[in-house]
């Protein structure tokens, strides 16, 4: 694999990047081999690993055809990753060709890959951000310009909250992204959990975390149903990420026990 065309000059090559790990995951090829090293140490502990976040993956879409479909014109998607097969904006335009995307993330190799395919998109385009810091991207110049806040906009924070470790931080920090949507709008969120993990398994995927000084908080259901206050949950409400509005996956592969937890919903704000 070819690892030196696409990675931003000064970058830690030893140090593992949950955006790329996540890339691995999903079959990417933006990712070095400690990433890989990581990601097959995850897998030891999850088996199904790579099927939950593929079901992640596809829950992002749905809910940008779903939004779309419910009339939502523009998107800002934080803590986007690498581009992968199904990008927003592909959904999104594909509904509407007017429709605007904003992606966030923090990994600068990232925000460049998506900059470079978007070039001749006038409609989306992309930027450095971090979601702990949410007024500043919203007061970005770049998004401003972009999205209209006093418009629905769907926020989609999908896999974002768990990596915000402490809880206060993590329900201030979605508490002003439901402020600075306008009703209509939507907030999209998905998130790993110890619900249903034997306390072995918790204990692993912990001591992994802390030897290659990842930041991840797992999260229960009434945990991450809790980043919904004051929102109306769009059915069926807070569910396995499979499982949301999917028709397509059932008696299918993503029937089976996943055992890497994932909750995922959407709401409304009124």
């Amino acid at each position: 694999m070819i690892e030196n065309n696409w990675i931003p000059e000064g970058s830690n090559k030893e140090k593992p990047s949950l955006c790329r790990i996540y890339d691995y995951l999903l079959g990417g090829n933006h990712n070095l081999a400690v990433d890989r090293e990581v990601g097959d140490m995850y897998l030891e502990i999850f088996p199904t690993i790579k099927q939950g976040v593929q079901a992640n993956r596809e829950f992002l879409r749905r809910v940008v055809q779903y939004s779309s479909k419910q009339g939502i014109k523009q998107f800002l998607d934080l803590g986007s990753g690498f581009p992968a097969v199904g990008n927003v904006h592909n959904v999104a335009q594909k509904i509407n060709r007017d429709a605007k995307i904003v992606y966030v993330d923090i990994d600068q190799g990232a925000v460049s890959h998506y900059l470079e395919i978007l070039q001749r998109n006038k409609n989306a385009t992309a930027i450095i951000g971090n979601y702990e810091n949410p007024e500043k991207i919203i007061a970005n110049t770049t998004v401003q310009k972009m999205l209209n806040f006093s418009k629905p906009i769907a926020i989609l924070f999908v896999f974002g909250p768990q990596y915000i470790t402490n809880d206060y931080h993590a329900y201030r920090v979605v508490d002003t992204l439901k402020k600075s949507m306008t009703p209509g709008s939507y907030l999209a969120i998905s998130h790993s959990s110890w619900d249903g993990h034997s306390l072995e398994k918790a204990l692993e995927i912990k001591k992994l975390y802390k030897r290659y000084n990842l930041e991840i908080h797992a999260r229960s259901k009434d945990e991450v149903m809790k980043f919904f206050d004051d929102l109306e949950m769009v059915p069926p409400g807070l569910v396995n990420a499979n499982l949301w509005k999917s028709d397509k996956y059932k008696q299918s592969i993503w029937d089976i026990e996943i055992d890497f937890k994932i909750w995922a919903g959407v709401g409304l704000k009124k």
